[in-house]
């Protein structure tokens, strides 16, 4: 791979920006330390990257490699090497090298930051030098790619802290996705022209959903099954850090939540965004041949909201999953199924340790997306490597600087020691609040603090588990030649529900 390489002491304005406006709360001292002898190297791949890499003059040795979650295409794809601004200083002060890639493309863009990624590390060892450990960490989409980038190269890699991540992986996420969006037009957009697959006009056909949305949401029979396709995907119910948690019996107030959340991001991945996922994988990677969505229901963590507010709007909530289960099912591609297990599904084997952290209430990528990781790293009998931590906070990815700094440090320690220590919530706490008063706040110049919010949690099942131990499942033919898959695993070993991608 080809590059271009430009090279400068404090030449980044985004670094500038961040000393002048935080440096008085954290102290002249950080702020000189992270500013003086710092390297900033930007260049650019044959492929279109862009990377950034910063080295601090007094370099330890550890290299932070950061992958930046989804970029909406036709939106800027700045590189970035961390994931907000007080952490990048923190960790600048304390003597770690950062880089990171923007990836070639934007979208969902996994197969190229697999190679992007790489590509920076091998920049960095030839303008730098070989670091004694990588790190790789990253958020959202960006917590999948940095998963996959220690299962595809662990030599390369001594750990990983994979924040918010698809950790269910690609196929599971994007099946979740397809599920929520069928029961979604199957009941209240049926007849409107709705596409969930082979989307020409995304503009066009996303306004088609929120039309039908809002239409619904004034009733409440329109609200009910909107709360039925919300729990298909987990969705939280909350959704806003500012607020409280609602009352796991105020079903108005969740549904009313799941509503907001629906019609920002979900939506977009649902209606329009799946188009690009497409056009990757040569195809439509997902399916909902097989599944029973009675069954769905059941294990969803909304079951009883969406029976509550079915019975107040006097709904059959029998006669819609009977609609569900009866409708035309939509069949994936063999080749675009390929591609998407490919970016990525996890095998479990760990080589490196691995700390994940998530927000309970994440209503993007849910909290249940650790279940499933977890359960394929038992599976693969590599859990004494796998740390799972939560945050108890609503939205997706909203971490305070302090939790995240903390969390990098739990990862340190391991790789310091040979042992976990430290990870429990009590001891994540006390080590986010021994840092400066500026690190509880989930944004610059936004109010009021959070102080740590580590708790002991445990996640509800994935709904639609695919990992490589379904993969390898995959052994017969069926008379189309489409390969058969092993169905979705729950946590009951004696519950298994079998799906066929291609029918």
């Amino acid at each position: 791979m080809t590059r271009s390489v430009s090279v400068s002491a404090n030449n980044s304005k985004l670094f500038t920006v961040l000393v002048l406006a935080i440096v008085a709360a954290l102290g002249s001292s950080q702020g000189a330390r992270a500013q003086l002898g710092l390297k900033t190297y930007t260049g650019a791949f044959a492929d279109g990257a862009t990377y950034v890499i910063d080295v601090p003059a007094n370099w330890n040795g550890t290299l932070f490699l950061y992958s930046h979650g989804y970029t909406t295409p036709g939106t800027p794809n700045p590189a970035a090497d961390s994931g907000d601004l007080v952490t990048r200083l923190y960790l600048l002060s304390n003597n770690y090298a950062l880089a990171g890639s923007s990836y070639a493309k934007t979208g969902y863009a996994v197969e190229d930051a697999f190679r992007d990624q790489i590509a920076v590390l091998d920049t960095f060892e030839t303008l730098v030098g070989h670091p004694n450990r990588t790190i790789a960490w990253g958020h959202s989409l960006g917590g999948i790619i940095s998963a996959g980038l220690v299962q595809n190269n662990p030599d390369r890699f001594a750990g990983a802290v994979p924040f918010c991540g698809v950790l269910g992986g690609s196929v599971g996420f994007w099946n979740e996705e397809l599920d929520s969006a069928f029961a979604f037009k199957t009941l209240l957009a049926s007849g409107t022209g709705l596409k969930i697959t082979g989307i020409t006009d995304p503009v066009a056909n996303l306004g088609i959903a929120e039309t039908a949305l809002s239409l619904a949401q004034a009733t409440p029979q329109g609200r009910a099954r909107i709360a039925l396709a919300a729990a298909l995907v987990d969705s939280s119910g909350w959704i806003d850090p500012f607020s409280p948690q609602p009352k796991p019996t105020d079903y108005l107030t969740l549904e009313a939540n799941q509503f907001l959340s629906l019609q920002g991001f979900p939506f977009d991945l649902f209606f329009a965004l799946r188009t690009e996922l497409e056009g990757r994988a040569g195809g439509n990677p997902s399916w909902n041949t097989g599944v029973d969505y009675v069954a769905q229901l059941k294990l969803s963590v909304n079951d009883a909201e969406v029976r509550a507010l079915y019975q107040a709007a006097g709904l059959s909530l029998d006669a819609d999953l009977q609609t569900l289960n009866s409708a035309a099912r939509i069949a994936a591609d063999p080749a675009a199924v390929n591609y998407l297990s490919q970016n990525i599904i996890f095998n479990g084997e760990l080589k490196v340790p691995v700390l994940s952290v998530h927000t309970t209430g994440d209503d993007i990528v849910t909290v249940q997306d650790e279940q499933a990781y977890a359960k394929v790293v038992h599976e693969a009998h590599d859990s004494a490597l796998l740390r799972e931590t939560f945050v108890h906070r609503a939205g997706h990815c909203n971490f305070t600087p302090a939790e995240t700094t903390a969390a990098l440090q739990a990862l340190l320690r391991r790789l310091d020691t040979g042992e976990w220590q430290g990870v429990d919530p009590v001891s994540l706490n006390s080590a986010a609040s021994e840092l400066p008063p500026v690190y509880d706040f989930l944004f610059i110049g936004a109010f009021p603090p959070f102080p740590p919010a580590f708790i002991d949690y445990k996640s509800a099942p994935f709904l639609r588990p695919f990992d490589a131990f379904d993969r390898s499942a995959s052994t017969t033919q069926d008379e189309g030649g489409i390969t058969k898959d092993s169905a979705q695993r729950t946590t009951d070993p004696q519950t298994r529900r079998h799906e066929n991608p291609g029918h």
